[in-house]
């Protein structure tokens, strides 16, 4: 697999392994150095970076590091500074170019790192790094930058200096060649005519001053037909003045001339990527569309200006007989080719005559944001560099109200809910509306913990007041199967008036679930939300047959793989509103961005082909700059809030606890089934002593089943799709890991601890930590530090009662309970590893419940306000429940397999034993916790 680079929360650069389209792999020894010079520090790998090993074609990532630390070792070579420590105070770069390279950034792993004041500080980095390396190295600063790449004795030494001679109205331009010296050691450097530097070399006789002298002219010569002329007729060697048509004619050339090392001063009205040039500029949306959606059309208009102003007729005709050139326009040099001009004209009347009604919403939106998916690109691209596409009024205003949800008045966020939303809630709630309104489709991609649901149920209450009395068809939410429980306990807490029918078989039996499915449209009249599965999605095909007011994904990188059948069966879903969540940062992976947006804006990024090489071609560009665009394009229809954001971070509690509900697999069900039949029988004539242990110990056991059969079977592998619990746990990381965020996970028992650490293993991709209580104290000591420290380990498994007290461990972000303990004050000291003096960042507590079994119940009783510890538990820290009848106790213990079924299990407990064969014999329950 390909290799990419990535950016960590901490700002440290690291490899990630690459599924995506590439343009080109890294060789395999250039990656073992370059890894190797990057767990050195960040400066050091980009050093490595310069150095000419490495081939043109690189992944963007890479690319665009590269771009980076090109710019940096210019800046070095160009310096004026003392060589060695004058290097450190270096200059970074103007604020508009930091902001270039920051929204043209490819995808990346930790892509939402990349800021303006992160680059100032890789730039600092650099700086001391390339000062203290190059100062101790034995021969000296420069001779240590030219091992670095050897073209560095080239950088610097030659400019070549085109500036406007206004004094002389033929010849309008001066150019002049120089060479920079140094009269002394800590003098500033001096420039001089070359001709000057080249008489004084052949005087002195110095051969080697002579050849660092001409080398970087060679150089230009080869790569620049103008450069070579100048060289062969000496003319280099003396000041030029220049027509405007010479003046052109280098001004094209010298990036060339630069890419071989010589220095380029030009004016400032000159730029090689945005020379300033008249432009036919389209004006899209002027007027609103008479319907509004992905479908609507944008009426356009076309001009040609120059810095935004149209041109008067007579000037327009003036500049269509000029040729291909510079040309004084309103007293400033400019770019003409009245060939491009007159081709880019053109092409919009072709438009026009093809869309006499206007240019449908996605294409509008492409060409504004500069982003020709679709099409032949390569063919459009001189038409695109004459044409600029900009918003009209009604188009404009659109999307600043789409850049800035705080600015929506169409709703009254709050009004019917439960509760009071906090202030970037009730943004995100004025957002959805005005999305769903324009019918464009949206991504709400806030950080965990944040509160995407309930921003989503206020969403619903303000379509259905705005309804009145229109009743709207229903809309249809899809989560994972274990939040079905979840969206049910928010809805009926926070938007009771919301009628909502559960599609899924933990809250349907299957003869209502037939019934309504018999006739789709009035099965479903009755309600404003129906929530399902994914996996009841790609069961019931007939959910294809109705016409959702609107679709909502909870938890959507269920559909980043557009190949799966799930995936193609929630897209073959019929809406013209759709919303997506997700806590992870989609613009990271463009195949999953591609997926995801799809389905909320189907054909904002063409088909999977079309995608796929528009990537292609963004990657062969040069410097991994290239993905501005595609940003562009794509930022409008996400919102995503951090909870590093500091409005949000002020707003929040410190800790958010969150229970996350399991179903059981077939395994599961089927011992947990036959626990429960055996404890019935045994109770029978069990009294006194042998009934509490005999009840402890079904307790034991049914902790066990919830947790993973090999658990409770004594067994040494533990597969992962026979635990609900572990398929759930493999869920909860995919935010966890797109966030570089690290987590503890407690259990009560010490025999789990190394398969959890397992199994975690393989879904992080990165080894983790493990703390039992057979850690050696010495060890316990170490392993904290390494959590807090190391960036590549990204778990600690820990038994609750080794981690229970004296461990500091504010580097997660994320604490789960993977089994409850009986004793709430237990969980909760386990918690405050986590949640102690000094941590900056909001902890998420996940507790993990198996629905329709003990663990539920448990987690009720424990979730009493009501229930103290003193009323679950004995004075010897044992459950209360040994003192139960019976029929109490075996109602409390009870397997609901409605409830507890994993999406995609429906089998009934006779089913589920007919399908499992019998387990050996039970060996002892008894485990070390």
């Amino acid at each position: 697999m390909a290799s990419s680079l990535a950016v960590g929360p901490n700002g440290r650069l690291w490899l990630a392994a690459d599924d995506e389209i590439t343009a080109a792999a890294v060789p395999e020894p250039l990656l073992r150095q370059f890894q190797s010079s990057l767990a050195e520090s960040n400066a050091a790998g980009l050093v490595m970076l310069v150095s000419p090993d490495w081939p043109d074609e690189l992944p963007a990532s890479f690319a665009f590091w590269r771009n980076w630390a090109r710019v940096f070792y210019r800046s070095v070579c160009h310096a004026d500074a003392e060589p060695g420590d004058g290097w450190r105070s270096l200059p970074w770069p103007a604020e508009d170019e930091l902001a270039a390279f920051v929204s043209s950034a490819p995808p990346m792993v930790g892509l939402e790192f990349i800021t303006e004041t992160f680059l100032q500080q890789t730039w600092a980095e650099l700086r001391d790094y390339v000062a203290d390396v190059s100062t101790a190295d034995a021969d000296g600063p420069l001779a240590w930058l030219n091992r670095v790449n050897p073209l560095a004795h080239l950088i610097g030494k030659v400019t070549f200096h085109l500036a406007e001679h206004k004094r002389n109205p033929h010849r309008p331009f001066a150019f002049l060649a120089t060479f920079t010296h140094k009269l002394s050691p800590r003098a500033k450097p001096q420039h001089c005519p070359l001709a000057v530097a080249l008489k004084q070399s052949v005087a002195d006789g110095d051969r080697e001053q002579l050849d660092r002298l001409l080398e970087p002219v060679r150089r230009a010569a080869e790569r620049s037909p103008l450069a070579a002329e100048l060289l062969k007729s000496k003319r280099l060697f003396s000041p030029q003045a220049w027509t405007a048509e010479e003046a052109y004619r280098f001004l094209r050339q010298s990036p060339a001339m630069e890419a071989a090392g010589v220095i380029i001063r030009l004016p400032n009205w000159w730029s090689a990527r945005r020379p300033l040039r008249p432009q036919v500029q389209v004006r899209l949306g002027k007027q609103q569309p008479s319907s509004l959606g992905v479908d609507s059309l944008l009426d356009f208009d076309s001009d040609v200006v120059l810095e935004g102003e149209p041109l008067s007729p007579e000037e327009l005709k003036r500049l269509m007989l000029e040729p291909v050139g510079l040309a004084l326009l309103r007293g400033k040099w400019v770019e003409v080719d009245p060939q491009r001009i007159q081709e880019a004209l053109d092409h919009w009347r072709m438009i026009r005559r093809e869309h006499p009604d206007g240019i449908d919403m996605i294409e509008g939106m492409r060409l504004l944001a500069g982003a020709p998916i679709g099409g032949d690109s390569d063919a459009q691209e001189p038409v695109a560099d004459w044409s600029a596409v900009v918003a009209g009024d009604w188009l404009r205003s659109t999307l600043e109200r789409m850049r800035t949800p705080d600015q929506q008045s169409d709703c009254q966020p709050g009004r019917d809910l439960q509760a009071t939303l906090r202030p970037y809630q009730a943004d995100g709630v004025r957002w959805l509306w005005f999305m769903t309104e324009l019918g464009l489709g949206a991504c709400l991609a806030d950080d965990m913990g944040l509160g995407k649901t309930i921003q989503i149920l206020d969403l619903l209450l303000q379509r259905k007041r705005a309804a009145g009395q229109r009743r709207l068809p229903p809309a249809l939410l899809i989560v994972p199967a274990s939040l079905v429980g979840n969206w049910k306990q928010e809805a009926e807490r926070f938007a009771p008036s919301l009628r909502i029918c559960l599609l899924h078989r933990s809250e349907i039996d299957a003869y209502e679930l037939a019934r309504r499915a018999q006739d789709p449209a009035s099965g479903f009249s009755e309600f404003d939300l129906v929530v399902t599965s994914y996996g009841m999605v790609r069961r019931q095909p007939w959910l294809e047959q109705l016409k959702w007011s609107l679709i909502i994904l909870d938890e959507a990188q269920a559909i980043k793989n557009s190949g799966a059948a799930q995936t193609r069966a929630v897209k073959r879903l019929c809406s013209d509103r759709r919303i997506i969540m997700t806590g992870t940062p989609i613009e990271n992976h463009v195949g999953e961005l591609w997926s995801l947006l799809d389905f909320s804006s189907p054909g904002l990024l063409g088909s999977a082909t079309e995608f796929k090489r528009y990537i292609s071609r963004l990657n062969r560009q040069e410097g991994g700059v290239a993905y501005g665009g595609l940003r562009r394009l794509v930022q409008p229809y996400i919102l995503r809030r951090q909870k590093t954001d500091p409005v949000i971070a002020r707003d929040l509690p410190d800790k958010i606890e969150m229970k996350v509900e399991c179903g059981l697999t077939i395994q599961q069900t089927v011992l947990y089934a036959r626990v429960l039949n055996d404890l019935q029988q045994q109770l029978r004539d069990a009294d006194g002593i042998k009934r509490r242990g005999l009840v402890l110990a079904a307790l034991l056991q049914f902790k066990q089943i919830c947790n993973h059969p090999s658990q409770f079977l004594r067994e040494a592998a533990y597969p992962a799709d026979h635990s609900g619990k572990f398929a759930r746990l493999k869920q909860l990381c995919e935010p966890i890991i797109a966030r570089q965020e690290k987590m503890l996970v407690f259990t009560q028992f010490q025999s789990l601890c190394e398969p959890l650490a397992g199994f975690l293993e393989t879904v992080f991709g990165r080894s983790g930590l493990v703390l039992h209580g057979g850690t050696p104290v010495r060890r316990r000591t170490e392993l904290v530090k390494e959590f807090q420290t190391h960036a590549d380990k990204p778990f600690f498994v820990i038994s609750i009662k080794a981690g229970g007290s004296g461990l500091n461990l504010t580097a997660a972000s994320h604490v789960v309970h993977f089994d409850r303990w009986w004793n709430p004050a237990v969980e909760n000291q386990a918690t405050d590893r986590a949640f102690r003096i000094g941590q900056l960042k909001n902890v998420l507590v996940h507790k993990f419940v198996c629905r329709g079994t003990i663990e539920e119940r448990i987690d009720a009783m424990i979730s009493d306000k009501r229930a103290v510890a003193e009323q679950i538990l004995d004075a010897d820290g044992s459950p209360k429940l040994t003192e139960m009848s019976d029929d109490d106790l075996l109602k409390f213990v009870a397997l609901d397999l409605n409830r507890a079924a994993s999406d995609g299990e429906a089998e009934t407990p006779g089913d589920a034993r007919s399908l499992s064969k019998p387990p050996r014999s039970r060996p002892s329950s008894r485990q070390t916790p």
